[in-house]
């Protein structure tokens, strides 16, 4: 795993104003994602099994990790979110919102914890041939962390083919701007969960978004999510 301090911070934070979303490359290693994408057939791992197309939420499927978090996945969930939470605090502070993030994982959560939103969220996704994921927003609750981190852990052109990452962000008094975030095994994509802050002509405002996978065309796709906030 790469470590989080050796990341041009200020370049990603960059990234995240201008367009709302910001590529990590090679994140994890080859053999990481392998070990990573192989947990999905160790179903005690894991808390819950979600069928998307019962739901409405698409095709394919996803698992949420139970506590004790794997290593890899909670160093990774500890590590990022110090620097995403002065990006967090930032943008807050912007739009005027009150709400403050403290500076160590341990302590968001107890205050997830005490407001009742104990469940993990970190999850595991699983796409084959024709499935997708429709667009969505990733809001477990009260307490919601406004950054989180997809890492794509199968190679596009040998694993699979389609299935791109799709953002959508919707502008107030205008059309809908999509961004298609292109990812190699092991890069990251850090994006916000539901709103980020834009500068317009009149000053900052803010801007709704979702996310979503397109079509799987051919193979089979895994995704490994870290969302920083607990379920209610």
């Amino acid at each position: 795993m790469k470590s989080p301090d050796t990341l041009d911070w200020t370049a990603l934070a960059a990234e995240l104003d201008a367009h709302g979303c910001a590529v990590v490359p090679d994140l994890l290693d080859s053999a990481e994602c392998s070990q990573v994408a192989g947990w999905y057939d160790e179903p005690d791992r894991f808390r819950s099994t979600v069928v998307m197309a019962r739901h409405g939420f698409g095709r394919g499927e996803y698992r949420y990790f139970r506590y004790d978090l794997p290593p890899l996945v909670q160093t990774l969930r500890a590590e990022l979110y110090p620097r995403l939470a002065a990006i967090a605090n930032a943008w807050n502070g912007a739009l005027g919102e009150d709400v403050r993030f403290p500076p160590d994982h341990a302590a968001y959560l107890a205050r997830c914890h005490a407001a009742g939103q104990t469940r993990p969220t970190p999850l595991l996704l699983r796409y084959g041939v024709g499935d997708y994921n429709c667009l969505h927003q990733d809001l477990y609750g009260e307490h919601v962390f406004p950054l989180q981190v997809a890492v794509l852990l199968s190679e596009p052109g040998r694993d699979f083919e389609g299935g791109e990452f799709v953002l959508t962000e919707q502008r107030p008094r205008m059309q809908s701007r999509a961004e298609v975030v292109p990812l190699r095994q092991g890069d990251a994509v850090i994006f916000p969960v539901h709103h980020r802050p834009v500068r317009g002509a009149r000053g900052l405002y803010r801007v709704n978004l979702r996310h979503g996978v397109s079509r799987l065309r051919s193979g089979r796709r895994h995704t490994l999510g870290i969302i920083f906030h607990d379920a209610a």
